[in-house]
């Protein structure tokens, strides 16, 4: 955790000068080197804004998650796919985007860019706790006041998380925010973004009884005050290309090592499903908008895999050519998502609304953020949405969120574990002794040395100790 503490103060003394509206303005900043720096609120905003595109498809937190749910498999280095240990650290996380967003808080330079950069700070640590479990909450981000802070267990966190969303959705003003390179400063797409990852927070608390209560008012909240309802307002960053290029443009950037995989591919075409026009390309070229629906048999050793994609050339790329463009984008949250949350909220009678109703906008949203026209009553027809609390319900909303996240890993990951749905076969070849699916990220090496103290706490606190198959505390069985 001393990493932490030397990264906040590198940190502060990066992306200083005038502030910039679009990320194209990065790199044409130039500084005095002999005159004093001061970190610029609406330039610290943008940069972590350009950056937050890797939560939701190639960090290691969202890559990871969509091989353990599935979405993806390796074709040239088979290793996460096959679970192997998965000891990585989150203190980039703490050190850069956090760091920096905290750096906002403190200039303080009016109520609603720091509202905005406490919003963001809550999408940050949901994706950093659900990957690890217990991590640094409370005491984290204090820099030198303390360099070795407690992990607050998840509960706590989640707790957290919900409380300061909520402060920040009922205290927007008129003051500016600046730097926006997402919702360029409007405060009702902030204040709706900020209700709708309160709605998903809530929701994948569900199964812990003893909260239940706390996640029902939430969900409540939330949707009464206004989540994502359509495409246009989706929580989604848009990359302009050049030296800001989209994370699916970089994957296939002289590479080709993840595939759709064969789970996927088998569903969407079990059910008739659309979508997959647009999911799997049969090129890794960018613009190529040739579809695949040949999808990779998931979790094969090396020679294995190859030995398919060499047999079948067309196999599935991660999404069709057109969606892996330089100026592409990466969706965070989107109406689908939040639309089929609140159906789930529903099935479990923490809103007042139609379950059906609100599942058939989950997919007509859906098929329209994929370009591929209305939902046919034939495809909608598959799925028996019944009006009370069923686990048939639970089970046709928990994949259908599962199949609308897509390419989203980590949103993946985090309905399968939390749901069971969709029924995953682990990997025939994996190299865990379990042989089961990840469960958790392993807590790294350094900070066993360096925050050795904390760190032991929470894995005491971990039934089966800090294994990948542990379970996160509302990973309930």
């Amino acid at each position: 955790m001393k990493k932490i503490y030397l990264y906040t103060i590198s940190s502060a003394l990066i992306f200083l000068g005038a502030g910039c509206n679009k990320i194209k303005d990065f790199g044409d900043v130039n500084n005095n080197p002999g005159a004093t720096v001061t970190p610029i609120p609406s330039a610290l905003l943008s940069a972590v804004e350009a950056g937050l595109g890797g939560y939701a498809s190639t960090g290691t937190e969202a890559i990871s998650g969509g091989q353990y749910a599935q979405y993806f498999t390796e074709t040239q280095y088979s290793g996460t796919s096959l679970y192997n240990l998965p000891q990585n650290s989150f203190t980039g996380n703490y050190g850069g985007n956090l760091n920096n967003l905290q750096i906002i808080v403190r200039l303080n330079p009016n109520k609603n860019m720091v509202n905005v950069a406490k919003i963001l700070q809550q999408y940050i640590f949901w994706v950093v706790t659900d990957s690890w479990g217990d991590v640094p909450y409370s005491e984290a981000l204090q820099g030198s006041a303390n360099i070795l802070p407690k992990y607050d267990t998840q509960e706590d966190i989640y707790k957290g998380m919900l409380t300061t969303l909520t402060t920040a959705i009922n205290s927007f003003d008129s003051s500016p925010i600046s730097g926006d390179l997402i919702y360029g400063g409007d405060v009702a797409s902030w204040k709706r973004m900020a209700n709708s990852l309160k709605l998903l927070i809530a929701v994948q608390m569900s199964k812990v009884s003893s909260v239940a209560s706390l996640a029902s008012a939430a969900a409540k909240e939330a949707v009464a005050s206004g989540v994502i309802i359509d495409k246009d307002q989706n929580f989604v960053i848009k990359y302009p290309g050049s030296s800001y290029k989209s994370p699916w443009w970089n994957l296939y950037n002289g590479r080709k090592d993840f595939a759709e995989s064969k789970t996927l591919t088998d569903y969407t075409a079990s059910t008739n499903d659309a979508r997959q026009a647009a999911f799997g390309g049969e090129s890794e070229q960018p613009g190529n908008l040739n579809t695949s629906s040949v999808g990779v048999p998931y979790g094969l050793a090396r020679l294995a895999v190859t030995a398919f994609t060499d047999a079948n050339p067309k196999w599935a790329r991660v999404l069709r050519g057109d969606f892996r463009l330089e100026t592409g984008t990466v969706v965070l949250i989107s109406a689908a998502e939040t639309w089929l949350a609140r159906a789930e909220a529903a099935n479990l009678g923490w809103v007042s609304e139609s379950v059906s109703d609100d599942f058939h906008k989950g997919l007509t949203e859906s098929f329209a953020q994929w370009g591929v026209g209305s939902v046919p009553e034939s495809f909608e027809s598959q799925f028996k949405i019944t009006a009370g609390p069923s686990i048939d319900n639970i089970k046709n909303l928990s994949i259908q969120r599962w199949v609308a996240s897509y390419p989203d890993g980590h949103m993946a990951w985090n309905i399968w574990r939390k749901s069971d749905y969709p029924k995953l076969t682990p990997a025939p070849d994996a190299t865990n002794a379990s042989k089961q699916i990840v469960r958790r990220f392993v807590y790294s090496t350094t900070e066993y040395s360096t925050n050795s103290a904390s760190v032991n706490a929470a894995v005491a606190r971990l039934s089966g100790g800090d294994t990948q198959d542990s379970r996160v505390w509302w990973d309930v069985k």
